[in-house]
């Protein structure tokens, strides 16, 4: 019985912002001397929870934030954590972590069983980061309020801002944003998918997942006790499971970087998706090689027949990529595909022969 799914995603970005850390956040690859924009693993699976509340119209569980006030009556901030409630879809597969202060009640903790990476360039020749300074001009509108202040921060009447502004060259409309950062490239993810621990949540006693009062009430909602090999463990209901798997996968396929503001707005829409349960053969369905003609370009490769791995190409990639098999339902049979092989998992007899 295959335990992991692996899944590989090929997007598109173009002019784009999708992890701001002054401008677009990089890291610079050594051999390449190139500065390689990417987006956190953590922002990656952030995206996806979003999808996966979106798209199955769950609201997301919430978060527990806390303070303490200190003999200098300010505030400092505490502990922050989740419900660690698998009935809340984002915290099933997204995992938790709840530490209480001092010590004082047993630490809860529960692994995501979805492993994801960060999203980098396909190949440090294929992505890059462009610098370029932007503006925000409101040069044209007449009706614009304009404040000037002292050192005092008093404010300077208009006849003392027009004897300040006498032998200087200067807008008072027009913002002047140096050293910007924007990312463009093909950019890839990779997910796994541990089918183990997707709708089982252990129960043991001495590393907790879960209170007693949680696990009492899942009882009660119809979980189902089992057990695998990490030990007893309670499983979810067939019928929550059909419709959570829908969603996952539509998340999986469907995900977007929820941060990509209006100004840098890109579709980075998906060019190839790879699935597989060879964590060895899943890279290989979509990677790059360098010209044999010149070694500073790189050539991506989506390999559509690779033994062992279903590939999914869409449209778009034709522009990018020379690829054979495209189709305009492409995402839809990669979405269908992903379905099919975690509906197939023996989630509430792992340990049966």
């Amino acid at each position: 019985m295959n335990n992991t799914i692996y899944i590989r995603t090929l997007k598109r970005a173009e002019h784009t912002v999708f992890c701001v850390s002054d401008g677009q956040k990089y890291y610079y690859d050594s051999q390449f001397n190139r500065k390689i924009p990417f987006s956190s693993g953590q922002q990656v699976k952030r995206s996806i929870m979003d999808s996966l509340c979106e798209f199955t119209k769950k609201v997301p569980s919430p978060t527990t934030f806390l303070f303490d006030v200190t003999k200098q009556n300010e505030l400092k901030e505490g502990e922050v954590y989740g419900t660690c409630d698998p009935s809340y879809i984002d915290q099933l597969f997204g995992g938790w972590m709840k530490a209480a202060k001092g010590g004082k009640s047993r630490t809860l903790k529960r692994r995501s069983p979805l492993s994801i990476s960060a999203m980098r360039g396909l190949h440090p020749l294929l992505a890059g980061v462009e610098n370029f300074n932007a503006s925000f001009d409101r040069s044209d509108r007449r009706n614009n309020i304009v404040i000037v202040r002292d050192e005092q921060g008093n404010q300077l009447s208009e006849e003392e801002v027009i004897g300040f502004l006498e032998g200087k060259d200067r807008s008072l409309s027009r913002k002047w944003i140096p050293n910007q950062r924007r990312a463009s490239g093909l950019f890839v993810s990779d997910i796994a998918i541990d089918l183990r621990r997707l709708f089982s949540v252990s129960i043991n006693s001495f590393e907790p997942e879960m209170s007693d009062e949680t696990i009492e009430k899942l009882k009660e909602d119809g979980w189902l006790m089992s057990n695998n090999v990490f030990g007893d463990c309670l499983v979810t209901p067939k019928a929550v499971r059909s419709q959570w798997i829908k969603g996952l996968a539509e998340a999986i396929i469907n995900w977007k970087i929820t941060s990509n503001q209006s100004r840098t707005f890109s579709l980075m829409d998906t060019l190839a998706i790879s699935i597989s349960n060879n964590a060895n053969l899943i890279g290989g369905s979509i990677r790059a090689k360098l010209s044999e003609e010149d070694s500073g370009k790189a050539q991506p490769i989506v390999d559509e027949s690779l033994s062992g791995v279903d590939t999914f190409v869409t449209l778009q990639a034709e522009g990018y990529v020379q690829t054979k098999g495209e189709s305009a339902d492409a995402l839809q049979k990669a979405k269908e595909e992903l379905v099919k092989r975690m509906a197939n998992f023996e989630y509430e007899n792992q340990l049966k022969d």
